[in-house]
């Protein structure tokens, strides 16, 4: 009881700028390194990404509101060009970084709703379909991405699955998705905390459980995984042959599956409806190749973006704290 009135209260506290301060969205979470720690940095930001049907219109009443919170050249220019930079040059997320509120510094992203649902099903961009692999809170739904993220879970652990050894711990398994969406990741070489999926997993390991146990005990039961421990330590031992690899494969998205197809297909000759691997290395080496070009791709893009949104100064004290964090954990 007491458990679950603390979390509602953590709720209504994050889901206060929503209430106060935002025009309405379609769908927001929340998520971070702050949410990990029951007592956070003051200078720590709270992330949230926001959902909207239509972030024209959206930014144009935002700017009314909140002028501040967006720097001045793209005030000047106004949603038109906040809208275009994000889908031209970003990712389709237009970011407002250290926006000041009440005793809270937030950043907030804008979606449009329709390209968080494509890529949440597709991996078309690997941006938000990779956030959403990991634990968030969710404080506003009006499209059901909760239900519609299932299926993004259960590509994330088919892959992490093709990628993982014979046997591995649960900890492995989850360290695996969590890595996923860092995979070629250029923020990772220098500007990244080096233990940072580490705190991810280890900070939020019950969330994980909640979010993938039942995936698990889906794969168990089709005999996919098999399941023993060890003292506390649960360890998988999962089922490499040919026809579970190309199981788990076929789970894949479109757009993964065809990095496969596109060595073997002639130009003119039609696509065969399901892509057969010979093995699971083949398969692994595929889902790596082809997760590390949309990382390598989308956070290059969305790094741009901010900068050309945030201005010089901006970006670098971002930036300078992010290196801050890499360096310290480095040197630890």
């Amino acid at each position: 009881m007491h458990a679950a009135a603390v979390e509602e209260g953590r709720a209504a506290e994050l889901a206060a700028p929503l209430r106060d301060l935002l025009p309405p969205v379609d769908f927001c979470c929340a998520y971070g390194s702050t949410l990990l720690h029951a007592c956070p940095d003051r200078t720590s930001m709270v992330d949230y990404i926001l959902g909207v049907a239509d972030p024209l219109q959206w930014h144009s009443e935002n700017l009314e509101r909140n002028p501040a919170h967006y720097s001045r050249w793209m005030g000047r220019f106004g949603s038109g060009a906040i809208t275009g930079l994000a889908d031209r040059v970003g990712v389709g997320v237009y970011f407002n970084p250290f926006v000041e509120w009440r005793d809270k510094r937030i950043k907030y992203g804008v979606v449009r709703m329709k390209d968080l649902a494509m890529d949440v099903l597709t991996w078309d961009r690997f941006y938000l379909s990779g956030r959403l692999q990991k634990p968030v809170h969710i404080l506003v739904d009006n499209w059901d991405i909760r239900k519609l993220n299932t299926i993004n879970l259960e590509m994330a652990t088919s892959a992490s699955l093709l990628l993982l050894p014979e046997e591995f711990t649960e900890y492995d398994l989850y360290a695996q998705i969590c890595s996923l969406s860092y995979m070629g990741d250029l923020r990772m070489l220098f500007a990244e905390d080096k233990d940072k999926v580490k705190k991810i997993v280890e900070g939020s390991f019950q969330s994980f459980q909640s979010m993938y146990r039942p995936l698990l005990q889906e794969y168990i039961a089709e005999g996919l995984l098999k399941r023993s421990s060890h003292g506390q330590q649960k360890t998988f031992h999962q089922d490499c042959s040919p026809s579970t690899t190309n199981e788990l494969f076929s789970v894949l998205p479109w757009t993964i599956q065809r990095q496969m197809q596109g060595r073997y297909v002639f130009p003119g000759k039609e696509m065969p409806t399901r892509t057969v691997v010979s093995s699971k290395d083949m398969a692994a080496n595929c889902v790596r190749r082809a997760l590390r070009h949309r990382v390598m791709v989308s956070s290059a893009r969305q790094a741009i973006c901010g900068l050309l949104a945030s201005g010089g100064a901006v970006a670098a004290q971002y930036l300078g704290k992010k290196m801050a964090k890499a360096w310290q954990s480095r040197a630890a």
